[in-house]
Protein backbone atom coordinates (compact mmCIF):
# COMPACT_ATOMS: atom_id res chain seq x y z
CA UNK A 1 0.00 0.00 0.00
CA UNK A 2 1.27 3.47 -0.88
CA UNK A 3 2.42 5.61 2.05
CA UNK A 4 1.05 9.08 2.75
CA UNK A 5 3.95 11.53 2.95
CA UNK A 6 3.56 15.06 4.33
CA UNK A 7 6.19 17.36 2.88
CA UNK A 8 6.41 20.21 5.35
CA UNK A 9 7.69 23.51 4.00
CA UNK A 10 7.63 27.22 4.78
CA UNK A 11 8.52 27.90 8.38
CA UNK A 12 8.77 30.96 10.58
CA UNK A 13 12.13 32.40 9.51
CA UNK A 14 13.59 34.52 6.71
CA UNK A 15 14.08 31.32 4.72
CA UNK A 16 10.37 30.68 4.12
CA UNK A 17 10.43 31.24 0.33
CA UNK A 18 13.50 29.06 -0.14
CA UNK A 19 11.83 26.31 1.89
CA UNK A 20 8.67 26.47 -0.23
CA UNK A 21 10.83 25.94 -3.34
CA UNK A 22 12.67 23.01 -1.75
CA UNK A 23 9.42 21.39 -0.65
CA UNK A 24 7.90 21.74 -4.11
CA UNK A 25 10.89 19.98 -5.68
CA UNK A 26 10.52 17.10 -3.21
CA UNK A 27 6.80 16.91 -4.01
CA UNK A 28 7.48 16.79 -7.77
CA UNK A 29 10.28 14.22 -7.43
CA UNK A 30 8.71 11.52 -5.24
CA UNK A 31 7.80 8.20 -6.86
CA UNK A 32 3.98 8.14 -7.18
CA UNK A 33 3.99 4.35 -7.36
CA UNK A 34 5.24 4.21 -3.76
CA UNK A 35 3.99 7.42 -2.14
CA UNK A 36 1.04 9.78 -1.95
CA UNK A 37 2.82 13.10 -1.37
CA UNK A 38 1.07 16.10 0.16
CA UNK A 39 2.28 19.69 0.39
CA UNK A 40 1.89 20.98 3.94
CA UNK A 41 2.62 24.65 4.57
CA UNK A 42 3.77 25.37 8.12
CA UNK A 43 3.48 29.13 8.53
CA UNK A 44 3.14 31.44 11.52
CA UNK A 45 -0.42 32.28 10.61
CA UNK A 46 -1.60 28.81 9.54
CA UNK A 47 -0.80 25.13 9.09
CA UNK A 48 -2.51 23.90 5.92
CA UNK A 49 -2.47 21.03 3.44
CA UNK A 50 -2.43 22.54 -0.06
CA UNK A 51 -4.03 20.58 -2.88
CA UNK A 52 -5.36 21.83 -6.23
CA UNK A 53 -4.83 25.41 -5.03
CA UNK A 54 -7.16 24.79 -2.08
CA UNK A 55 -6.12 24.87 1.56
CA UNK A 56 -7.23 22.40 4.22
CA UNK A 57 -6.39 23.14 7.88
CA UNK A 58 -4.02 20.77 9.67
CA UNK A 59 -5.23 19.62 13.09
CA UNK A 60 -2.43 20.15 15.57
CA UNK A 61 -3.99 17.48 17.80
CA UNK A 62 -2.79 14.64 15.58
CA UNK A 63 -1.30 16.35 12.50
CA UNK A 64 -4.10 15.25 10.19
CA UNK A 65 -6.24 17.05 7.61
CA UNK A 66 -9.81 16.68 6.45
CA UNK A 67 -9.84 16.84 2.65
CA UNK A 68 -13.33 16.88 1.14
CA UNK A 69 -14.69 14.75 3.97
CA UNK A 70 -11.76 12.29 4.02
CA UNK A 71 -9.36 12.31 6.97
CA UNK A 72 -5.75 12.25 5.78
CA UNK A 73 -3.15 10.90 8.22
CA UNK A 74 0.53 10.59 7.40
CA UNK A 75 2.91 7.65 7.55
CA UNK A 76 5.96 9.90 7.43
CA UNK A 77 6.88 13.58 7.37
CA UNK A 78 9.53 14.84 4.96
CA UNK A 79 11.09 17.90 6.59
CA UNK A 80 11.90 20.64 4.06
CA UNK A 81 11.69 23.58 6.48
CA UNK A 82 14.90 25.60 6.59
CA UNK A 83 15.33 27.45 9.89
CA UNK A 84 12.64 27.69 12.58
CA UNK A 85 10.77 25.41 13.38
CA UNK A 86 12.08 22.67 11.06
CA UNK A 87 15.84 22.88 11.39
CA UNK A 88 16.08 23.75 15.08
CA UNK A 89 14.32 20.62 16.36
CA UNK A 90 11.12 22.31 17.52
CA UNK A 91 8.69 20.62 15.14
CA UNK A 92 10.68 17.37 15.30
CA UNK A 93 9.97 17.14 19.05
CA UNK A 94 6.25 17.60 18.23
CA UNK A 95 6.33 14.69 15.75
CA UNK A 96 8.19 12.55 18.27
CA UNK A 97 5.46 13.23 20.83
CA UNK A 98 2.81 12.17 18.31
CA UNK A 99 4.78 9.10 17.25
CA UNK A 100 5.00 10.23 13.62
CA UNK A 101 8.08 9.14 11.70
CA UNK A 102 10.14 11.87 10.00
CA UNK A 103 13.18 12.24 7.75
CA UNK A 104 15.27 14.39 10.11
CA UNK A 105 17.78 13.57 12.80
CA UNK A 106 16.46 13.39 16.40
CA UNK A 107 15.27 16.73 17.76
CA UNK A 108 18.28 17.24 20.05
CA UNK A 109 20.73 16.79 17.16
CA UNK A 110 18.69 19.27 15.11
CA UNK A 111 18.71 21.81 17.94
CA UNK A 112 22.42 21.36 18.56
CA UNK A 113 23.54 21.74 14.96
CA UNK A 114 21.26 24.76 14.43
CA UNK A 115 23.23 26.52 17.18
CA UNK A 116 26.58 27.33 15.56
CA UNK A 117 28.26 28.15 18.88
CA UNK A 118 27.27 24.91 20.57
CA UNK A 119 28.17 22.83 17.52
CA UNK A 120 31.65 24.32 17.41
CA UNK A 121 32.06 23.68 21.15
CA UNK A 122 31.30 19.98 20.64
CA UNK A 123 33.47 19.32 17.58
CA UNK A 124 36.46 21.19 19.01
CA UNK A 125 36.60 18.63 21.82
CA UNK A 126 37.27 15.96 19.19
CA UNK A 127 40.18 17.85 17.64
CA UNK A 128 38.26 19.26 14.67
CA UNK A 129 39.90 22.48 13.44
CA UNK A 130 37.71 25.60 13.46
CA UNK A 131 38.07 29.37 13.15
CA UNK A 132 38.78 31.41 16.30
CA UNK A 133 35.41 32.51 17.71
CA UNK A 134 34.01 35.28 19.89
CA UNK A 135 30.43 34.94 21.21
CA UNK A 136 27.96 37.63 22.16
CA UNK A 137 24.37 37.85 23.39
CA UNK A 138 22.14 40.83 22.77
CA UNK A 139 22.66 43.41 25.52
CA UNK A 140 26.31 42.46 26.07
CA UNK A 141 28.83 45.28 26.10
CA UNK A 142 30.42 45.67 22.67
CA UNK A 143 34.18 45.96 23.17
CA UNK A 144 35.53 46.19 19.63
CA UNK A 145 39.17 46.20 20.70
CA UNK A 146 38.67 43.01 22.71
CA UNK A 147 36.94 41.38 19.74
CA UNK A 148 39.75 42.33 17.34
CA UNK A 149 42.38 41.20 19.83
CA UNK A 150 40.83 37.71 19.78
CA UNK A 151 39.71 37.15 16.18
CA UNK A 152 41.67 39.75 14.22
CA UNK A 153 40.64 41.57 11.05
CA UNK A 154 39.00 40.94 8.70
CA UNK A 155 36.41 38.85 10.53
CA UNK A 156 32.92 37.49 9.99
CA UNK A 157 29.94 38.54 12.08
CA UNK A 158 26.98 36.17 11.85
CA UNK A 159 23.75 35.28 13.68
CA UNK A 160 24.20 32.17 15.80
CA UNK A 161 20.85 30.61 14.84
CA UNK A 162 20.07 31.52 11.23
CA UNK A 163 20.64 30.13 7.76
CA UNK A 164 20.99 31.07 4.10
CA UNK A 165 23.61 33.67 5.04
CA UNK A 166 21.00 36.10 6.37
CA UNK A 167 22.54 38.72 8.64
CA UNK A 168 26.19 37.90 7.88
CA UNK A 169 28.82 40.59 7.34
CA UNK A 170 32.55 40.68 6.75
CA UNK A 171 34.25 43.46 8.73
CA UNK A 172 37.62 44.77 7.54
CA UNK A 173 37.98 47.66 9.95
CA UNK A 174 37.07 48.30 13.58
CA UNK A 175 34.51 50.93 12.49
CA UNK A 176 32.57 48.25 10.59
CA UNK A 177 32.12 45.95 13.59
CA UNK A 178 29.21 47.69 15.34
CA UNK A 179 27.05 48.01 12.17
CA UNK A 180 27.78 44.33 11.43
CA UNK A 181 26.81 43.31 14.96
CA UNK A 182 23.57 45.32 14.74
CA UNK A 183 22.75 43.63 11.42
CA UNK A 184 23.31 40.18 12.91
CA UNK A 185 21.13 40.99 15.94
CA UNK A 186 18.21 41.65 13.57
CA UNK A 187 18.22 37.90 12.84
CA UNK A 188 19.09 36.50 16.28
CA UNK A 189 19.72 37.45 19.92
CA UNK A 190 23.00 35.51 19.86
CA UNK A 191 25.87 36.22 17.48
CA UNK A 192 29.15 34.63 16.53
CA UNK A 193 32.23 36.56 15.41
CA UNK A 194 34.87 34.45 13.67
CA UNK A 195 38.39 34.93 12.36
CA UNK A 196 38.82 35.05 8.59
CA UNK A 197 40.21 31.83 7.11
CA UNK A 198 42.04 32.38 3.81
CA UNK A 199 41.64 29.23 1.78
CA UNK A 200 39.42 27.18 -0.52
CA UNK A 201 35.79 26.88 0.56
CA UNK A 202 34.05 23.57 -0.01
CA UNK A 203 30.55 22.39 0.81
CA UNK A 204 30.22 18.71 1.71
CA UNK A 205 27.04 16.66 1.75
CA UNK A 206 27.01 13.71 4.13
CA UNK A 207 23.93 11.50 4.11
CA UNK A 208 22.70 8.09 5.11
CA UNK A 209 22.16 6.08 1.93
CA UNK A 210 21.30 2.38 1.72
CA UNK A 211 21.95 2.08 5.44
CA UNK A 212 25.46 3.54 5.34
CA UNK A 213 27.00 6.97 5.89
CA UNK A 214 28.00 8.37 2.50
CA UNK A 215 30.15 11.44 1.81
CA UNK A 216 29.01 12.96 -1.49
CA UNK A 217 31.33 14.61 -4.03
CA UNK A 218 32.08 18.04 -2.59
CA UNK A 219 31.41 21.43 -4.17
CA UNK A 220 33.97 24.20 -4.42
CA UNK A 221 32.50 27.64 -3.78
CA UNK A 222 33.94 30.57 -5.73
CA UNK A 223 31.91 33.65 -4.84
CA UNK A 224 31.86 36.73 -7.07
CA UNK A 225 31.05 38.67 -3.92
CA UNK A 226 33.31 39.11 -0.92
CA UNK A 227 32.00 35.88 0.59
CA UNK A 228 29.27 33.25 0.03
CA UNK A 229 26.38 35.52 0.99
CA UNK A 230 22.67 35.31 0.11
CA UNK A 231 23.17 36.79 -3.37
CA UNK A 232 26.01 34.37 -4.07
CA UNK A 233 23.97 31.42 -2.78
CA UNK A 234 20.63 32.07 -4.44
CA UNK A 235 21.03 34.73 -7.11
CA UNK A 236 23.87 33.34 -9.16
CA UNK A 237 26.73 35.50 -7.88
CA UNK A 238 29.02 32.52 -7.44
CA UNK A 239 30.51 29.52 -9.15
CA UNK A 240 29.62 26.17 -7.63
CA UNK A 241 32.06 23.62 -8.99
CA UNK A 242 31.23 19.95 -8.40
CA UNK A 243 33.47 18.05 -7.91
CA UNK A 244 35.76 20.56 -6.23
CA UNK A 245 39.10 21.35 -7.87
CA UNK A 246 41.24 20.14 -5.00
CA UNK A 247 44.02 17.59 -4.67
CA UNK A 248 43.36 13.95 -3.87
CA UNK A 249 45.09 14.44 -0.52
CA UNK A 250 42.82 17.38 0.33
CA UNK A 251 39.73 15.49 -0.77
CA UNK A 252 40.58 12.51 1.41
CA UNK A 253 41.21 14.76 4.43
CA UNK A 254 37.92 16.62 4.01
CA UNK A 255 35.97 13.37 3.52
CA UNK A 256 37.53 11.91 6.66
CA UNK A 257 36.74 14.98 8.76
CA UNK A 258 33.21 15.35 7.29
CA UNK A 259 32.29 11.76 8.16
CA UNK A 260 33.86 12.13 11.60
CA UNK A 261 31.81 15.29 12.31
CA UNK A 262 28.61 13.54 11.15
CA UNK A 263 29.31 10.72 13.60
CA UNK A 264 30.42 13.02 16.43
CA UNK A 265 27.12 14.90 16.22
CA UNK A 266 25.09 11.64 16.03
CA UNK A 267 23.48 12.77 12.81
CA UNK A 268 21.08 10.91 10.55
CA UNK A 269 19.38 11.82 7.30
CA UNK A 270 20.68 14.78 5.28
CA UNK A 271 23.49 17.16 6.19
CA UNK A 272 25.59 19.67 4.33
CA UNK A 273 28.60 21.23 6.01
CA UNK A 274 30.97 24.02 5.06
CA UNK A 275 34.75 23.81 5.31
CA UNK A 276 37.69 26.06 4.47
CA UNK A 277 40.87 24.28 3.37
CA UNK A 278 43.90 26.18 4.71
CA UNK A 279 47.38 24.75 4.03
CA UNK A 280 45.79 21.39 3.11
CA UNK A 281 43.88 21.23 6.43
CA UNK A 282 40.04 21.41 6.55
CA UNK A 283 38.48 23.85 9.04
CA UNK A 284 34.85 23.18 9.94
CA UNK A 285 32.47 26.18 9.78
CA UNK A 286 28.92 24.89 10.29
CA UNK A 287 26.39 22.18 9.49
CA UNK A 288 22.99 22.45 7.81
CA UNK A 289 20.56 19.64 8.57
CA UNK A 290 17.83 20.81 6.18
CA UNK A 291 19.91 21.94 3.20
CA UNK A 292 18.41 23.41 0.05
CA UNK A 293 16.74 20.72 -2.06
CA UNK A 294 16.02 22.46 -5.35
CA UNK A 295 17.68 21.05 -8.47
CA UNK A 296 20.19 23.93 -8.34
CA UNK A 297 20.98 23.44 -4.64
CA UNK A 298 24.32 22.02 -3.55
CA UNK A 299 23.21 18.70 -2.05
CA UNK A 300 21.21 17.65 -5.15
CA UNK A 301 24.16 18.73 -7.33
CA UNK A 302 26.45 16.49 -5.29
CA UNK A 303 23.99 13.59 -5.33
CA UNK A 304 23.73 13.89 -9.10
CA UNK A 305 27.54 13.73 -9.37
CA UNK A 306 27.40 10.54 -7.27
CA UNK A 307 24.81 9.06 -9.66
CA UNK A 308 21.87 9.48 -7.27
CA UNK A 309 18.67 10.95 -8.74
CA UNK A 310 16.39 13.23 -6.74
CA UNK A 311 13.74 10.49 -6.75
CA UNK A 312 16.23 8.05 -5.21
CA UNK A 313 17.71 10.63 -2.84
CA UNK A 314 14.32 11.57 -1.39
CA UNK A 315 12.86 8.07 -1.50
CA UNK A 316 15.87 6.67 0.35
CA UNK A 317 15.52 9.07 3.29
CA UNK A 318 11.80 8.31 3.55
CA UNK A 319 12.41 4.54 3.55
CA UNK A 320 15.09 4.92 6.23
CA UNK A 321 12.66 6.93 8.34
CA UNK A 322 9.84 4.40 7.87
CA UNK A 323 12.13 1.53 8.82
CA UNK A 324 13.79 3.23 11.78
Amino acid sequence: MKKNIAIIMGGYSSEVEISLKSGSVVYDSLDRTQYNPYKVHILKEKWVLVENEKEYPISKDDFSANVEGIKIVFDCVFNAIHGDPGENGVIIAYFDLLGIKHTSAPFYQMALTFNKRDTLSVVKEYGIKTAVSYYMNIGDEINTKKIINKVGLPCFVKPNNAGSSFGISKAYEESELIPAIEKAYKEDTEILIESFLDGTEVSVGVIEYDGEIKVLPMTEIVSENDFFDYEAKYEGASQEITPARISEEQREKVEEVAEKVYRILNMSGFSRSEYIIVNDEPYFLEMNTVPGLTKESLLPQQANEAGISLTDLFGNVIEMALNA
